[in-house]
């Protein structure tokens, strides 16, 4: 049986595939495998464990690496204010740090380790194959569900000292909105209680600043690379539907797309564009794998469609 999930706005289909569960190993494309994996709410079957072999987004697990991510969101949720997001907008929205292409970027991630990511360890270009190899496997049609999972990251670069050599806590990690209460679902939410905006009653109620309905658009998240690179994309004149771009620029909320909180603030378009955002979601957070792609083999598909999506040169 499968299940399509209409998109008239883009033309769309998405088609939700069944999958048994009688099978022991999970094979991506570019041939890695991960072992023991359990069905998923569509085609991708997810993995039981990560690449450390513990669960996915497990933050409270006993291990050197818990306690990096842990410090990482303690620093994060106390600095991430809303006077800092709206200065650190209005500076990278400039775009005036260098020109490259999409793929020039990729190149620079292998430099690049998250250390918010309780899941993995290695540089940031093997994760976005890998994400964007697994969807191609089931949706080989939705060529721009391709590049989006190719590029959703890609604002890590912000990590970098050509662009200005942000801390991880202002690049990286758990994305959450500012203006309003910051949910109790949100990742180690006890470290809030330090955050200056919780002394502002204007931000401490469930709309704060906002209309219910408002729209996400008009809401303002937590700085990092998911909101850089939608801005990247969007002021390059990107031929990518707005699907797309509300994965880019959401693919980190959890609070929204796992936990259900915040929806209020949703309008209809969001909600449509929700669908395609947990599709993307589960390879996003399920591919990753210490088996590595062949990069020469996958470039020329990849340079293909930034090709047809975006110009040869971006402003950053």
């Amino acid at each position: 049986m499968t299940i399509l999930i209409e998109q008239p706005e883009f033309g769309l289909q998405v088609e939700e595939k069944q999958i048994p569960y009688d099978t022991n190993e999970l094979i991506l494309d570019g041939g890695f495998v991960v072992p023991k994996q359990l069905s998923c709410d569509g085609g991708f079957e997810v993995p039981e464990i990560n690449s450390f072999g513990q669960s996915f987004r497990d933050y409270n697990a006993e291990s050197e690496r818990q306690k990096t991510v842990e410090e990482f969101y303690r620093v994060q949720h106390i600095n991430q204010t809303y006077d800092y997001v709206k200065k650190m907008r209005e500076k990278y929205g400039k775009l005036d740090k260098v020109e490259m292409s999409i793929w020039e970027c990729c190149e620079l991630l292998n430099d690049v380790v998250d250390d918010s990511d309780p899941d993995l360890d290695e540089p940031q270009i093997e994760h976005l194959l890998q994400t964007a190899e697994a969807i191609r496997k089931d949706y080989p049609n939705d060529d721009w569900l391709h590049l989006t999972a190719l590029i959703h990251d890609l604002g890590k670069v912000l990590l970098l000292p050509s662009f200005g050599d942000l801390p991880q806590w202002a690049v990286v990690g758990d994305t959450f909105p500012l203006g309003c209460a910051f949910d109790e679902s949100i990742v180690h939410h006890k470290y809030f209680k330090e955050n200056p905006d919780t002394k502002n009653p204007l931000f401490n109620t469930k709309n704060g600043v906002y209309k219910e309905g408002c729209g996400l658009d008009n809401v303002v998240m937590s700085w990092g690379h998911d909101d850089y690179m939608y801005l990247v994309a969007k002021e390059n004149g990107t031929t990518l539907p707005s699907a797309a771009l509300f994965v880019i620029r959401y693919h980190s909320f959890y609070a929204l797309h796992r936990a259900g909180v915040y929806t209020h603030l949703m309008n209809e378009e969001d909600r449509e564009n929700m669908k395609w955002l947990k599709i993307f979601n589960k390879y996003d957070l399920y591919s990753k794998s210490k088996v590595r792609i062949d990069v020469e083999k996958v470039k020329p598909y990849y340079i293909s469609l930034i090709e047809k999506y975006f110009p040869a040169k971006l402003r950053w």
